[in-house]
């Protein structure tokens, strides 16, 4: 095989590069019975590299690619990489017109689609505006196999050197203005964060790191890359539905690092016999996404056994900006209440709170979390105007309304931009809004969060009908699965005669919020 020479670390691609050198036979990927050494994942990424060349992708091109964890996201990650190409993982959840409006969005030219999407696609496959060539992994009768494709071309790795400023990865984020937004994250985005991982989740060469998270999302996609940067064995899991079957993958693969959600956490406490289960190999388990309830979290940590971290960030910072060390989750001792915060500014991460005028504020005070680093994105794919609000002299405003406490942890009060937890997913409301308004019945309609014992939050429907027209609570949220993932959708409807504005004509979302909140000491759940 063909290589690039002496390969440094100084961009993505440049991890596989390296290691397919230094590592070669060392296992790199693990997927239920499929194994990749390094060196074999090189060889494979450079197939898929020099195939995508042979269908017309080049310098900063994006490829859009629809499926659940597998190792296909790293190869097509990698391959993407490898010719400096931009991977676009699409949220498998999504309902077919917010797939086709991903796609359409990023200009994709190829379009790889695990057979399991194949309803999707077919539903969409005339509307693509600019994908020419569509790829699946499986077998369909107009399409071409992922694996035929990839196994006409010589593993050749293309050479090409990303720069620092080059995108290499696109994540799609719910759009707070209806529509979704392109989060452009560069070579020099990851490696802002990478170095830190050592340091922050003690990984290694030697670490073996469950990947269960959505590689779609950036806590899923971040999370591996870091392992991946360390040298680490990745097992990858499908999709984290069985919890039984997650539990018990710990000890057969001798797991040492984990991230994983509240509401996973949650559910594996639930499985049978849990205090039964082999976890002695767990080093560290990250959390975040969304809050975690302090008996969630002292009940983990009386099973796993291990170190506990909290982690906070965005998609749009490449992830953790903040993290509350082990040593802090001190569940019955002096340093309880830190567990309500998500810990203090990350190595690199310069973190203020600041008010609506963007002036600092002291600490105690509720203001704007804005965040400074390299890990802050390069912007929105096609959107400069939402650029240029959310990046303001060199300034991310997350959006997130917090304050810092005197020994500098943060802490999470509310959110600015009215933005949903559930689950881990983010929902904006204004997505949820232009989706429902489509309904013949609905004369408007207001979307918030309200609290849930499972999932956090969980999105419900405020909806003023149309005079003369009838529907109901199943009319609504039936009409919402047509248009919206499923965790968008609304779970609940409630009723209005007239919504609440104020003088701009602008919902009063607090106010609709603080009947389902009464009693709560903040607005997150």
């Amino acid at each position: 095989m063909q290589r690039a020479s002496a390969p440094i670390i100084a961009n993505v691609a440049g991890i596989l590069r390296a290691h397919a050198k230094s590592l070669s036979g060392k296992v790199a990927l693990v997927q239920g019975d499929r194994v990749q050494t390094w060196q074999e994942s090189y060889a494979r990424s450079c197939q898929v590299a020099q195939a995508l060349k042979a269908s017309g992708v080049g310098n900063q091109d994006r490829v859009a690619f629809l499926d659940k964890n597998s190792i296909e996201h790293f190869e097509v990650f990698y391959g993407c990489a490898l010719l400096n190409a931009v991977s676009v993982d699409i949220n498998f959840r999504l309902a077919a017109p917010e797939v086709a409006f991903i796609v359409n969005d990023s200009r994709a030219t190829v379009f790889v689609v695990n057979a399991e999407f194949v309803p999707v696609l077919d539903a969409i496959v005339g509307e693509l505006t600019h994908v020419k060539k569509i790829l699946v992994i499986g077998e369909h009768a107009k399409h071409e196999s992922y694996e035929k494709w990839v196994n006409r071309y010589q593993p050749i790795d293309p050479g090409v050197q990303a720069k620092t400023g080059d995108v290499a990865f696109q994540l799609y984020s719910s759009g707070t203005t209806g529509r979704p937004k392109g989060v452009m994250l560069t070579n020099e985005n990851f490696f802002g964060i990478l170095p830190t991982s050592r340091d922050l989740w003690m990984m290694n060469a030697n670490a073996i790191n469950l990947v269960a998270m959505p590689l779609f999302h950036i806590g899923g996609s971040g999370w591996a890359m870091a392992g991946q940067w360390n040298g680490c064995k990745s097992i990858i899991v499908r999709e984290a539905t069985d919890v039984g079957a997650l539990v018990k993958l710990i000890g057969q693969h001798r797991i040492t690092h984990a991230f994983m959600v509240p509401a996973l956490l949650a559910f594996t406490l639930m499985v049978p016999d849990i205090d039964k289960a082999d976890f002695s190999s767990l080093k560290l388990i990250a959390y975040g996404a969304s809050p975690i309830s302090e008996q969630v979290l002292a009940a983990s940590l009386k099973t796993f056994k291990c170190n506990f971290v909290q982690v906070y960030g965005l998609t749009e910072t490449t992830g953790v900006v903040t993290m509350l060390t082990h040593q802090d989750h001190d569940v019955d001792g002096p340093k309880k209440h830190l567990l309500r915060s998500c810990g203090k500014p990350s190595m690199g991460i310069e973190l203020k709170i600041v008010n609506e005028a963007g002036k600092q504020l002291p600490a105690g005070e509720v203001g704007e979390i804005i965040i400074r680093s390299k890990q802050v994105m390069k912007g929105y794919w096609n959107m400069p105007e939402e650029t240029a609000k959310s990046i303001r002299k060199g300034w991310f405003y997350t959006g997130d309304a917090g304050y810092t406490d005197k020994a500098g942890y943060v802490y999470i009060h509310d959110r600015v931009k009215d933005m949903i937890v559930s689950g881990g997913e983010n929902i904006y409301p204004a997505e949820v809004e232009n989706a429902m308004m489509k309904h013949p019945a609905v004369a408007d309609v207001a979307v918030i969060g309200i609290p849930d014992d499972r999932w956090g939050e969980v999105p419900l429907a405020i909806v003023v009908r149309k005079p003369g027209v009838g529907v109901t609570e199943d009319d609504i949220i039936a009409f919402g699965r047509t248009q919206l993932a499923g965790f968008k959708t609304p779970k609940k409807v409630a009723w209005a005669d007239a919504l609440p504005r104020n003088p701009s004509g602008k919902i009063l979302k607090k106010d609709l919020r603080a009947p389902y909140w009464v009693g709560r000491t903040r607005q997150v759940n």
